[in-house]
């Protein structure tokens, strides 16, 4: 990739983790008011996503050959706007100025009903407020550059510093935290596999949608547990519970499968046992 890359979102866990990665090219990012800009070497812009015109002037600016789309906000004020507003703009905004554009969707898109692990072809079905926003980001997005590459993920961690899911288990083993679902499975990935693999399909004029997610299906409780041990903290105090003992709607089974990313790349995407499982 000869051009600049700019990644909304640079200040968060996938986007920082990307600018580690990609040291050596010409990089740009973006992080909102809350946020502190991140490592040096990089063009810093303080942005709100939804603002159309600062959105397209700091592309026209950077003149960017890849645009990564990390940005969203999972709930509070603004969540949706954010999240599915942004996306829009930034996709506009791509598309003006012939930028390609890696957008970032997630699996809760799906109701996990299926019974089965989630391909490409699968409509999104969500049940959540959150999911329907990452479901409408991305017609949204597919109806501003139609050349987008939808990349659908699951849970992020591994990185240098601990990932949210990472700080829960590890208060929940010390006794002080939630209870965890057993029968809410995912295919939680490494932020350095699923950024290795952003880096390439940057390289790459795949279009559409593309899963990206760990090899291993596990429940919420199961990569808890994992997550734990893997700290050398006991898993037993870990509690468990059920979705339906919650009474809150939420996905089941969204586990998704990566067979076409995984044929397609050179990064592999390692599974929660294999990273975290006892002898990995």
């Amino acid at each position: 990739m000869a051009g600049p890359l700019l990644v909304t979102g640079g200040s968060g866990y996938l986007g920082g983790e990307l600018l580690r990665r990609a040291r050596g090219r010409p990089l740009a990012a973006t992080h909102h008011s809350g946020a502190a800009a991140g490592p040096g070497g990089v063009d810093w812009t303080r942005l709100d996503v939804r603002d159309e015109q600062a959105v397209r002037s700091l592309v026209e600016r950077v003149r960017p050959e890849v645009v990564i789309h990390t940005a969203y906000r999972q709930d509070g004020d603004g969540a949706r706007e954010i999240t599915v507003d942004g996306a829009a703009v930034v996709a506009r905004a791509a598309a003006a100025a012939g930028a390609r554009l890696i957008h970032m969707s997630s699996d809760v898109i799906f109701d996990g009903a299926k019974g089965a692990p989630y391909d490409e072809s699968d409509p999104p079905t969500p049940v959540t407020g959150y999911g329907q926003a990452k479901a409408d980001a991305e017609e949204a997005v597919s109806a501003a550059h139609p050349d987008a590459l939808l990349v659908r993920t699951s849970l992020i961690y591994g990185g240098p510093e601990p990932s949210r899911h990472e700080r829960l288990a590890t208060e929940a083993a010390r006794g002080e935290g939630q209870a965890f679902f057993d029968d809410e499975v995912r295919c939680p990935v490494v932020v350095g596999d699923l950024a290795a693999a952003l880096l390439e399909l940057a390289e790459r004029d795949e279009t559409g949608i593309l899963n990206v997610a760990g090899a291993d299906e596990v429940s919420r409780w199961e990569f808890a547990c994992l997550i734990a041990s893997s700290a050398g903290l006991d898993a037993g105090h870990i509690r468990r519970t059920s979705i339906a003992e919650s009474g809150l709607s939420r996905p089941g089974n969204c586990a998704l499968t990566s067979r076409r990313a995984q044929g397609l790349l050179r990064t592999r995407l390692t599974g929660a046992r294999a990273r975290l499982g006892v002898g990995a």
